[in-house]
């Protein structure tokens, strides 16, 4: 029996013959062109970028009925990004100046590019490194001819294995009625996850060896929620994972018969259930599981893949959509979480977030304005990420204060008293969050770097991303923590990283008096049965033996025990 464990981004289980789709490694040749060939050279490269971009639109103008919305909005990425000048314009230049062939030329600068992505903090923009690649990839194919395997073999309901997957290919997902797949590369935010989520099929993705030990025809099972992939013929536990498979289905009906139920607990603790929110595909998705409201939206991708910011009506447009989609709820929207180009060995400790919106004002001003404006027209609440030090947060306070006197005088509408807020994710923030809390209106826990900085790992390092754990006590300690410093402060504390939209921890946030998670639209239903289920009160005595644990098997016991029980007592 094989078994291979990576990321599961979608949930559900699905067993099936495999298909792995092979595409072959491109061998890129660098040669010298003759100054007499170079014309000749560009005209190459450029049939190459028109050919790809003539690929792009008609599976863009192909698409079946019932494909996924998010396909279509990935291949218009992939558009932008082949018009993008550093892809068709910056090799031009250099051929001309290098006098080397188009595909040296464009690999060498994609790979230029690609350390720019791999130096930004964000998880969710250095996941964009991948469209780049796929974009570059196609047009390498087309300046090498290569064709690409033909998926005319593949019968319906197989379980796709591939390296990575394009948008164009979710096309095929779509046509071939696919039950599932699995990728070598890729992660819980990449257009991969994104899709198989919009599919609603299981998946898991960040393998990095199955299409080298799968082969076509094996068995397979994917488990979409623990991420494992199991090969070969063994009867008895195809059996057992045909039983889980008919469990999953069966609370799938289940949840969806609370869509529009309540949050709230046994003993009649309301609990808002809020959504993270990155791409428009998230949005209806947040709609249609009655979401609470936004608690993480995103403003980065507005400045992806253009070579200046976007205007202040650009984002002031972009944050009215959002709040229009939820009229009379609460929207928080995060301001820019970017990083600089340049930076030292490590970006995530440097100039990023709210250091890179002080230290260059003229990018900070116009966000804030859009903000402001948009606060007009719902309950929007203004967030400001990795805050490490009070002296930041007083001059962030000051700039909103200078933009609400801006737009005053120019008779611009807002919210005079839209709620700031603060995103708690640096151990510094964490362990101080009683000295922030009387000057903001909400803090909300970002764990997912709090986790990275306080047990000083990557989650994108494989040699080391096994040290990432929630349950560590230290982390579970600086939670504890932003909890008390809100609750003292009259103030609401909110999460809003993946521990969020975890079931395994959600009883025990519960019982540390967390009264608000932010998760990925499609984890809300998982979450709102559990605290249907849950008595809060009768959590609190469960969820103080775990924070005086000194035995960490202790601990996760008591976790074990906390989850197996409904109505804990």
């Amino acid at each position: 029996m094989l078994t291979l464990h990576g990321s599961g981004v979608s949930q559900g289980i699905s067993i099936g013959r495999a298909y792995v789709l092979r595409r072959e490694q491109l061998e890129i040749p660098e040669y010298v062109i003759p100054r007499q060939y170079i014309d000749d050279e560009l005209e190459r490269f450029k049939t190459a970028i028109a050919a790809a971009r003539q690929q792009l639109q008609h599976v863009r103008d192909h698409m079946p009925a019932g494909a996924p919305p998010e396909t279509a909005s990935l291949i218009d990425a992939h558009l932008l990004i082949l018009g993008d000048a550093m892809i068709s314009q910056a090799p031009i230049d250099i051929i001309n100046e290098q006098q080397r062939n188009s595909e040296w030329v464009l690999k060498t600068q994609s790979e230029d590019l690609g350390r720019i992505f791999e130096a930004m903090h964000d998880p969710y923009l250095r996941a964009k490194k991948i469209d780049v690649d796929q974009v570059v990839d196609r047009i390498l194919r087309n300046l090498l001819t290569t064709n690409e395997q033909d998926d005319e073999a593949m019968s319906n309901g197989q379980i796709l294995v591939a390296r990575d997957l394009t948008p164009a290919d979710t096309v095929m997902l779509k046509q071939k009625r696919i039950r599932a797949f699995v990728t070598d590369l890729g992660g819980p935010i990449s257009h991969t996850a994104i899709l198989a989520r919009s599919l609603g099929i299981p998946a898991i993705v960040s393998l990095h060896n199955a299409t080298r030990f799968i082969r076509t025809g094996d068995k397979l099972v994917v488990d979409g929620k623990c991420g494992l992939l199991i090969a070969g013929e063994y009867k008895r536990i195809f059996s057992e994972y045909r039983r889980r498979q008919q469990q999953s289905l069966q609370t799938r009906r289940e949840l969806d018969r609370i869509r529009a139920g309540r949050s709230i607990t046994d003993d009649g603790q309301k609990i808002r259930l809020l959504a993270n929110v990155e791409l428009p595909a998230d949005l209806k998705t947040a709609v249609k599981v009655h979401a609470s409201g936004i608690g993480l939206y995103r403003t980065e991708f507005l400045f992806m893949n253009r070579p200046t910011a976007p205007t202040e009506e650009e984002q002031y447009r972009a944050c009215l959509k959002v709040v229009k989609a939820f009229a009379g709820k609460p929207v928080t929207i995060r301001t820019l979480d970017l990083a600089a180009d340049k930076q030292a060995a490590n970006p995530a400790l440097g100039l990023r977030a709210v250091r890179l919106c002080l230290h260059d004002i003229s990018l900070f001003r116009p966000q804030l304005r859009a903000i402001l404006r948009a606060s007009a027209y719902g309950k929007v609440r203004m967030m400001i990420p990795m805050l490490s030090s009070l002296d930041e947060l007083f001059h962030v306070l000051d700039l909103i204060k200078e933009t609400e006197s801006e737009l005053k005088k120019q008779r611009k509408e807002f919210n005079h008293r839209m709620p700031i807020g603060g995103m708690i994710e640096v151990p510094a923030a964490a362990i101080s969050a009683d000295l922030f809390a009387p000057h903001l209106d909400f803090l909300s826990i970002g764990t997912n770097d709090l986790i990275q900085y306080t047990l000083a790992i990557d989650r994108s390092d494989d040699t080391v991303n096994y040290l990432y754990d929630p349950l560590h006590p230290s982390v579970l300690r600086l939670i504890n923590n932003v909890i008390k410093a809100g609750k003292a402060a009259g103030i609401p504390v909110a999460m809003c990283g993946e521990m969020a939209g975890d079931a395994r921890y959600t009883r025990l946030l519960l019982g540390m008096g967390l009264k608000e998670f932010s998760m990925h639209p499609s984890m809300l239903l998982e979450i709102k049965e559990i605290v249907r289920m849950s008595s809060f009160a009768n959590l609190r005595s469960f969820a103080h033996k775990v924070l005086r644990s000194r035995d960490v098997d202790g601990l996760r016991t008591l976790i074990d025990k906390m989850n197996a029980e409904s109505n804990v007592t």
